[in-house]
């Protein structure tokens, strides 16, 4: 059985629930797939593989080691066009510790008009449509995707950094343009609703790179 898992996770395409690897193995128990899959990750440990197997948004998936990080992008011949700014980067942060949060939430706090950062992160699907608050209004809250998961390859949003280690992190723009692959036009766009509610917004990504989401989040908080 622990080859037939290899061979699923190699084209699950993304992470793969224990429910899931349940139903297809369905002759196994929970705890014998996990013991597999154990089994599997003990196989590349000990031939130092240059592949691992992944827990990344509560599922399983194959992933390259990250020791191999410089070798796989000298590999990718596919550069992202377009760098998310250190303002979109901190907007990010926000939704990410603070959600369900709306977009007037969001601003309280960044100081700045935030409605083309929204949109842009929804197009590149790090960030969802969630529901909407029970205020008058009824504004729409946002909240981190599945995609954020894999992309930061955290188990769950208990695994994020805290804001200060993610202020602190240098590296976090580079990891985030080497994990985004390139999207083309054929993509989901974000739900008539909230496009109307960020048409309402300035397209442009104001604010300073001063303006630190740890700093911020503390003068709020």
């Amino acid at each position: 059985m622990k080859s037939a898992i290899e061979a699923v996770l190699f084209i699950g395409g993304g992470p793969l629930s224990l429910d899931r690897l349940k139903g297809i193995f369905e002759d196994a128990t929970k705890e014998q797939i996990e013991a597999q899959v154990q089994a599997l990750q003990a196989d590349y440990d000990a031939r130092d593989a240059g592949v691992m197997v992944a827990e990344v948004a509560n599922g399983y998936q194959l992933a390259t080691r990250p020791e191999q990080a410089v070798w796989v992008r000298k590999f990718k011949t596919v550069k992202v066009t377009t760098r998310l700014s250190r303002p979109a980067l901190e907007t990010l942060a926000i939704i990410a510790y603070k959600q369900p949060v709306t977009r007037p939430e969001i601003e309280a706090i960044r100081g700045v008009n935030i409605g083309g950062i929204v949109r842009n992160l929804m197009e590149r699907r790090l960030v969802k449509i969630v529901g909407k608050k029970d205020v008058p209004g009824k504004p729409i809250l946002y909240g981190t995707s599945v995609e954020f998961l894999q992309y930061f390859g955290l188990k769950d949003l208990s695994s994020l950094p805290t804001l200060r280690e993610f202020q602190e992190l240098d590296a976090v723009e580079d990891a985030m343009v080497e994990a985004l692959p390139e999207r083309d036009s054929g993509g989901e766009a974000p739900r008539d609703e909230a496009a109307k509610e960020l048409d309402a917004a300035a397209p442009a990504e104001g604010g300073s790179p001063e303006e630190t989401v740890a700093s911020e989040a503390s003068r709020q908080g």
